[in-house]
């Protein structure tokens, strides 16, 4: 992976968590961006052993929570969450049933029928998470995804997602300042600094 922000080499296999540590400024979102697609002429990429660094992202089987969620104001949370599965063509009903699954798992069950504006900032977070997860993605980009929960809403959320992460084939890159949090998720750290992983290349085995 090369931009010209971050220069690191990054090996993450299925099933397994990386933590993705360092100051701000660091370059640990560009590193996400870069890898979700929204960096152009970012390097090589390669999802589930397919380079996709060519790809949109939309085609790159990737599932992505950034900072501010960016979550759709026109559609509901369920239509957010279930828009992922439309993008690959879902049919619209199996689509939403599937997304209010996970909004259950996530404690938003409540909030189908809510557009993003009415919604707080854990809420929010929860929708983006789900709209993330829907479609089982190969790779799994989380950008600091808990910050905006209060303390019990973090610790619940978190360990639907150890469940959830645990038992699948995603490989998970979450960035994150929470010490917690890599301790109960990740299996590894990659510590970068200055747009360089401290450490070097950084590989996971199962």
């Amino acid at each position: 992976m090369r931009t010209p922000w971050v220069q690191a080499e990054v090996a993450c296999d299925p099933g397994t968590v990386l933590a993705v540590t360092g100051p701000n400024g660091a370059g640990k979102s560009t590193l996400l961006k870069a890898l979700a697609g929204v960096l152009p002429n970012a390097g090589d990429v390669e999802v589930g052993g397919r380079p996709v660094g060519h790809l949109p992202p939309y085609r790159r089987d990737v599932g992505w929570v950034p900072q501010q969620a960016a979550l759709l104001p026109h559609l509901t949370a369920r239509d957010n969450a279930a828009y992922a599965l439309r993008a690959r063509g879902v049919p619209r009903r199996l689509a939403r049933e599937r997304a209010q699954v996970w909004l259950d798992r996530l404690g938003a069950e409540h909030l189908g029928d809510v557009r993003p504006p009415a919604l707080s900032g854990g809420q929010t977070a929860r929708v983006a998470l789900a709209r993330a997860l829907v479609h089982d993605p190969a790779l799994l980009l989380l950008d600091e995804p808990l910050a905006a929960l209060d303390a019990q809403g973090h610790e619940a959320v978190r360990e639907v997602l150890r469940g959830a992460l645990r038992g699948s084939g995603t490989a998970t890159l979450l960035v994150t300042h929470d010490a917690t949090d890599v301790a109960v998720l990740a299996d590894a750290v990659l510590r970068l600094e200055g747009g360089r992983a401290v450490a070097g290349s950084t590989t996971l085995g199962p």
